[in-house]
């Protein structure tokens, strides 16, 4: 039985699921235009009474069936399977085009340490996105094929301290530049009242969820690798302190540089590709901040990615007689090809439908309903249909039961909504284009797509077991 060897390698692991390239590249400028400071405040209840319950209760059930996602679900009825299914195929689009911008990363990194020149245009105007994006595939696929010990653990035991390494010695090095004090304010500085305003709220709770991992299965995935003696509780509350100490760290680091050089402190693909490289031209020893910087995150990529590849890797070995190996290259397979529409919208080829490059619909689709669809599946599968004594949490037994069972969902339910009916950007880098009636129809179609799509899943996975 595949285990984790020890505590800290679960934290570390786990952290390495929840700390990924939105924590360092959008956080801080979500932070900085929600009301600076302020923001922190509906984001800390987010992640702390909301996020880390349902965290806990995620490590519990994996824990508990020692399976995988849709065994965990089959555990609590026969039927829900299909919920399972649901999931994991959110989870692997999610990678598909997660992967693409982790391969950009890898190519920014290649550049800096080479001492080359690179600009995101020049590189999505040929095809050497193919390869990267391939690399990093490769990578991700060649850690899970060593194993939960020998590959998952391995790599995010030194990963996750050189990410924390990293930021704290770009931390410092901000300090000395002349846009520090600016940087931070407009970073940190409180609105207050921006506090009345429902969509901040929106926000900081959609933010937790993607920035955390709740709600991905990822967690339940990793859960059924924990052995009994870990205090589950403990463990959730840390990774979760880790994941947003990342996160303001990364501001700390990001809005000094911006504001030495007065740049516009944009978001997303445009802040790492093109605004900081800007930036890191014009500062002595750039090309070491630069290599810094995208080693930053490729690493916090890798380990996000690899997690998410995992669900898919575990649900195929426990749905099937595959091996690891084997179960690792199927899936790499098919992530591979999942990720060609993405990967292809920004080379030559330009793949977009209604005038939007196909990774951007998906991101905005999958990316932006998909997460807080999963999170309210699970809430409300294990907080209400599981029986009790198979979830519950010693100690911390109400607060667990209060927020995921009677909280959690109607706060979704909210997010949803105002996903698909106010047009809030979260957590994409572009907005689809039309009215909020397209855009909610796009969003709400392909979902009912991945919903079939698991449908048809869930019977071949029933015709092989005959």
């Amino acid at each position: 039985m595949d285990l984790w060897s020890s505590r800290t390698g679960f934290i570390l692991a786990a952290t390495g699921a929840a700390v990924g390239i939105g924590n360092i590249w959008r956080f801080p400028s979500v932070v900085g235009r929600n009301g600076g400071g302020a923001y922190l405040i509906p984001f800390l209840i987010a992640v702390f009474v909301f996020a880390v319950p349902l965290i806990i209760l995620e490590i519990n059930s994996g824990r508990r069936t020692r399976a995988d996602i849709v065994a965990t679900f089959r555990d609590v009825r026969p039927g829900f399977r299909i919920f399972g299914w649901f999931i994991v195929a959110i989870v692997i689009l999610i990678l598909s085009y997660y992967l693409v911008i982790t391969g950009w990363i890898l190519a920014f990194l290649v550049s800096a340490i080479t001492g080359g020149d690179i600009s995101l245009g020049s590189f999505t105007a040929t095809y050497a996105p193919v390869l990267s994006f391939t690399v990093s595939l490769g990578i991700v696929a060649a850690v899970l094929s060593l194993g939960v010990r020998e590959g998952i653990e391995r790599l995010t035991t030194v990963l996750m301290p050189l990410v924390f390494v990293i930021l704290l010695g770009m931390a410092v090095f901000s300090v000395t530049l002349s846009g520090f004090s600016e940087g931070v304010a407009f970073f940190l500085t409180p609105d207050l009242s921006v506090l009345t305003d429902p969509l901040i709220w929106s926000a900081a709770f959609g933010q937790a969820f993607f920035s955390l991992s709740a709600g991905m299965g990822i967690l339940i995935t990793y859960g059924s690798y924990v052995g009994e003696e870990m205090d589950v509780p403990e463990a959730a509350a840390i990774i979760a302190v880790a994941d947003v100490i990342v996160a303001v760290l990364a501001g700390i680091v990001i809005f000094p540089i911006v504001f030495t050089f007065d740049l516009e402190p944009s978001l997303g693909t445009e802040l790492a590709f093109s605004t900081l490289p800007a930036a890191f031209s014009l500062l002595p020893g750039g090309r070491i901040v630069a290599g810094a910087f995208f080693g930053l995150l490729f690493a916090a990529a890798i380990t996000s990615a690899v997690s998410m590849m995992e669900v898919g890797v575990s649900t195929v070995r426990g749905e099937t007689q595959f091996s690891r190996r084997q179960a690792t290259i199927l899936v790499s397979v098919l992530v591979f090809f999942l990720g060609m529409p993405s990967l292809l919208s920004y080379t030559p080829f330009q793949l977009q439908v209604w005038g939007t490059p196909f990774l951007d619909l998906l991101d905005n689709s999958v990316g932006t309903l998909g997460l807080p669809v999963t999170a309210l599946v699970i809430s409300i599968t294990f907080g209400y249909f599981a029986r009790h004594e198979e979830v519950r949490v010693p100690r911390i037994e109400r607060l667990t039961t209060t927020s995921t069972k009677y909280l959690l969902p109607p706060v979704l339910v909210a997010i949803i909504a105002s996903q698909l009916f106010l047009g809030f950007d979260f957590p994409g880098w572009h907005t689809l284009p039309g009215s909020t009636l397209d855009r909610a129809l796009v969003s709400a179609a392909i979902l009912v797509c991945i919903g079939v799509l698991a449908y048809l899943l869930l019977r071949l996975q029933r015709a092989a077991a005959k």
